[in-house]
């Protein structure tokens, strides 16, 4: 231990980093709502809910990520 920071928990906490993700998580879920009520294709229709479950699951996990 020298004091100095340490780089790589450095690079680690800015990577994971709460705010973005979590942005990226509601646009996950916002894209799988459009999905669902889309007129036009039967195959987006039919993996809206798999996107829908894969963004909020992906915001369960990104609510435990430091701020």
């Amino acid at each position: 231990m020298t004091g100095q920071p340490d780089i790589q928990a450095m690079w680690w906490s800015r990577l994971f980093r709460r705010g973005p993700w979590e942005n990226a998580a509601m646009a996950v879920i916002g894209v799988g709502i459009l999905m669902l009520t889309q007129p036009v294709s039967l195959d987006l229709y039919s993996y809206s809910f798999v996107t829908i479950l894969a963004g909020t699951a992906g915001f369960v996990i990104v609510s435990h990520f430091p701020k």
